[in-house]
């Protein structure tokens, strides 16, 4: 069987196809295009059916199914990746810029500008950020339709890519005027355990998954899961909180709305999955301190 690999815009991503057993499944198929194209992890990839007339939203290959059972009788071995890495790398080279180029001259403002140690910190806290972000993309999350589906790898890629704009203008801004020491150092502080707790959290998630993706859904346990539904969404939040206490600025206070909301939106999702199994425990709360029920991010 040889299967064509092609991007959104229908370009061919691998060059001449892949040619693959018929009993092969989409996981030996993304291996193979890992083989072929080496910055492709396999949990970076996302792997569609192109849209049929009528379709609103592709058909997301999950990794165990057989391709000979994927493709519809008849037609062409045709596939759509999805490159989901992207989404953080845009931020993590954006935001420094803002703070080492001479960006500002480009818009009347002075050159020059004292550079406060709050800012350095924002720097270096932003980049740990994302840079946790990416080699999570790699080597802890497992993406499927149900964790991230396309609309929202478009709508996160909308969300942080523009924020990273608008928070590096702000926070880096030749008028920008720091925080107190005391308030840097607590919002700091906060942001870094959160960040810390938000990557076991993560962990404690992958490992709810079996390594050949089966066992279905699953409830966490142990760590702050033991209190809090969305544990992980949580904590997100809280080093969000962190990061614009130290910095103070409302563009950052904006970012920090938009994504409590989203992320809310997702907890309430995942709260009435868990609901449907009949194992929920009502006295957890939902995210922050509304009464729900359990749940896990993919």
């Amino acid at each position: 069987m040889l299967v064509t690999v092609t991007s959104r815009s229908g370009k061919e991503v691998v060059k001449g196809g892949i040619q693959l057993s018929e009993n092969a499944t989409v996981k030996d198929l993304k291996a193979s295009i890992h083989k072929r194209t080496r910055n492709l992890y396999p949990e970076r990839q996302q792997l569609s059916l192109p849209l049929v007339f009528g379709q609103t939203r592709p058909t997301v290959l999950d990794g165990d199914k057989r391709l000979c059972d994927v493709f519809p009788e008849g037609s062409d071995h045709i596939v759509i990746l999805k490159d989901l890495g992207p989404r953080y790398v845009g931020p993590l080279f954006i935001y420094p810029m803002f703070y080492f180029l001479p960006l500002y001259k480009f818009v009347g403002l002075p050159e020059k500008r004292v550079i406060y140690p709050v800012q350095t910190y924002a720097t270096i806290y932003w980049c740990f950020y994302y840079f946790k972000h990416i080699m999570e993309t790699f080597f802890v999350h497992k993406f499927n339709h149900a964790t991230s589906p396309l609309s929202f790898v478009f709508r996160n890629c909308c969300y942080y890519w523009s924020f990273a704009v608008f928070i590096a203008y702000f926070v880096n801004h030749p008028y920008y005027t720091p925080v107190g020491e005391t308030q840097m150092y607590i919002g700091f502080g906060l942001g870094i355990i959160c960040q810390l707790a938000n990557f076991y959290c993560h962990i404690i998630l992958k490992n709810l998954r079996d390594p050949k993706g089966q066992g279905g859904y699953q409830i966490p346990r142990g760590f702050l899961f033991n209190y809090i539904t969305c544990t992980n969404y949580t904590t997100e939040i809280y080093q969000g909180l962190g990061f614009n206490i130290a910095t103070q600025t409302v563009a950052g206070y904006s970012f920090l709305v938009v994504a409590a909301y989203i992320m809310l939106d997702w907890a309430a999702f995942r709260c009435l999955k868990a609901r449907a199994t009949g194992r929920c425990r009502p006295w957890r709360k939902l995210l922050l301190a509304t009464e729900g029920n359990e749940s896990v991010r993919g």
